[in-house]
């Protein structure tokens, strides 16, 4: 179930939203396709220094969306995988090591962009489209 939830949400190409909210209360979501699940609640993720990174560090709860559109409202698939910031960090091997990737895929611009390597805890995941089936269902 574990592997079946981390090749699913580190496929690629993708992108999806990460949507957070502020002390008060204040919503923003962004598209990205960088953020990667390590292991069964692990996920990481290069950001810029803007308003995803400030509402993160002023409430750590976020909900990440990857949606895959289908050939009717039934078809898509898709999670709404929820997280909680564990660490920030603005220096240091694990921001390099993202900015070499994100070079590669995006080029020297975009990596020039990433301010910050973010690690969260998954705390739940649920269907993008829930009617009352299982996660797994929705992939």
């Amino acid at each position: 179930m574990v592997e079946k939830l981390r090749e699913y949400f580190n496929k690629q190409p993708r992108i999806g939203t990460l949507s957070t909210a502020n002390r008060e209360g204040m919503v923003d979501s962004a598209v990205f396709g960088s953020p990667m699940m390590t292991d069964e609640k692990t996920v990481v993720m290069a950001l810029g220094n803007g308003r995803t990174l400030e509402y993160l560090n002023e409430n750590p709860h976020a909900v990440y969306l990857i949606m895959e559109p289908g050939q009717s409202f039934d078809d898509w698939k898709g999670l709404r995988v929820y997280l909680k910031m564990t660490e920030s960090a603005t220096s240091g091997e694990a921001l390099e090591t993202f900015r070499s990737r994100i070079a590669e895929m995006a080029g020297s611009e975009a990596a020039a962009m990433v301010y910050a390597a973010v690690t969260f805890t998954i705390t739940e995941v649920r269907p993008l489209i829930d009617m009352g089936q299982r996660w797994e269902e929705s992939i």
